[in-house]
């Protein structure tokens, strides 16, 4: 599913006001971060990933990859914060317009 960009624009609105829940730092992303953070997508639909300046991955390619193993998709990158939104399949709470 491609988010249309009206879609992002009022998830950036909703995540505005969002703490980042995980931090990528140097050991990059790791299958369990993957599966923790896909834990929490379905838990919440909507996360920030914070990433450490410590990082050697650069933040596209971290973004990638954890899109990729959670299957979600990238609403923002902005600054070292990733903005992911994946919806739920039992926990639906976002209405996306």
């Amino acid at each position: 599913m491609m988010l249309t960009g009206k879609q992002k624009r009022f998830l950036r609105s909703l995540a505005h006001q969002l703490d980042p829940v995980f931090q990528v730092g140097k050991n990059g992303v790791g299958e369990e971060m993957i599966g923790q953070i896909n834990d929490c997508l379905e838990a919440r639909e909507l996360i920030k990933v914070s990433i450490l300046q410590n990082c050697g991955d650069d933040k596209q390619s971290v973004a990638a990859k954890i899109a990729e193993g959670t299957d979600a998709e990238i609403v923002q990158i902005i600054g070292n914060i990733i903005v992911l939104y994946k919806e739920s399949k039992e926990n639906k709470q976002i209405v996306l317009p």
